[in-house]
């Protein structure tokens, strides 16, 4: 199977992708447990996710050995690339959740998950030249299908022009971030791991001041569980799917990604089942089977292209 420029197999990006995806979506039932444990707010989880988060990925990066025979990558750079997607990850978290404030989750979640797609893919033919084909198109179609009937399959949605922008705008720091990570992953030069380190410290402070005015501290009967909750969001969604995510987003086509993280609601709807008791409709059925679907035919896709060679400087899914 061929390799990128990172050295990263593209099935194994894949892999990355798709565990970073389903860890994505566990998110949201931990933070559920944390709401009904304490009063902390969304921000304030946000904030205590990154900030603990990017402890646990600078003690992984330290004591991991370094690799030999790796090209470093300048300082300046390396600022840089933190700083620009630390601020996507900034925007795209916060703006989601000041969107599902003004507009209710369902509508947030679908505007954010099915715009982001939209985004990367014209992003990714604008400025880098990444054809999506046919096959890829019926593919991302399939996927915002899914996640349409698997978010709004229940009814009862409510639209504020407001809140839908603020969605738009999480959608927006989400493919900037996607873009970009594949944009230095192609050059040869990216640091996953710095840059995932990076991207948390700068989302932290840019979440800082918003978490202050919330409520850094919380109030909780259960402390102990708190904290396990809270380390198990800094640890499995945040620390080993951003890093995962980062991984994977280098070596894999920017459109191809951005579908495959649409797993997350998937999982996300698979544990509000199983754990949380909401019950289980055809919605969420049809909606995770095309969903689903939609995945594995775009991941089929990406790797019969990267085992033929394709080239790197236009892709096409066939």
């Amino acid at each position: 199977m061929s390799q990128a420029s990172s050295g990263l197999p593209v099935g194994r990006g894949l892999l990355y992708l798709i565990v970073a995806g389903a860890a994505w979506g566990t998110a949201g039932a931990a933070a559920s447990l944390v709401y009904r444990t304490s009063d902390m707010g969304p921000v304030a989880l946000s904030f205590w996710r990154c900030a603990a988060g990017s402890v646990l990925l600078l003690a992984v990066r330290f004591l991991r050995p370094r690799r030999r025979g790796a090209a470093p990558v300048p300082f300046g750079r390396r600022m840089w690339r933190a700083g620009a997607t630390g601020l996507g990850l900034a925007v795209f978290q916060t703006a989601y959740f000041a969107a599902v404030s003004a507009t209710g989750l369902a509508v947030a979640t679908i505007v954010t998950l099915g715009a982001g797609p939209v985004f990367i893919a014209l992003g990714a033919r604008l400025a880098l030249g990444e054809r999506l084909g046919r096959a890829g198109a019926a593919a991302v179609a399939g996927a915002l299908g899914g996640l349409g009937v698997l978010v709004l399959g229940g009814g009862g949605a409510t639209v504020h022009p407001w809140g839908v922008l603020l969605a738009l705008a999480s959608a927006a720091g989400y493919s900037l971030m996607t873009l970009l990570t594949r944009w230095w992953g192609r050059d040869g030069g990216s640091d996953n791991s710095g840059t995932t380190v990076g991207a948390f410290l700068v989302t932290s402070v840019c979440l800082l001041p918003f978490a202050l005015v919330e409520g850094l501290v919380p109030h909780t009967a259960e402390p102990g569980r708190l904290a396990w909750l809270i380390l198990y969001i800094a640890t499995v969604p945040t620390a080993l799917a951003y890093a995962l995510y980062f991984a994977g987003a280098a070596v894999v086509r920017s459109a191809t990604v951005s579908v495959v993280m649409l797993l997350e609601p998937v999982s996300a709807a698979v544990l509000a089942v199983a754990l949380l008791g909401e019950r289980l409709t055809a919605a969420t059925l049809a909606g995770t089977a095309l969903m689903l679907g939609s995945v594995a035919g775009l991941a089929v896709a990406e790797t019969r292209g990267a085992r033929a060679g394709t080239p790197e400087e236009e892709p096409v899914l066939v």
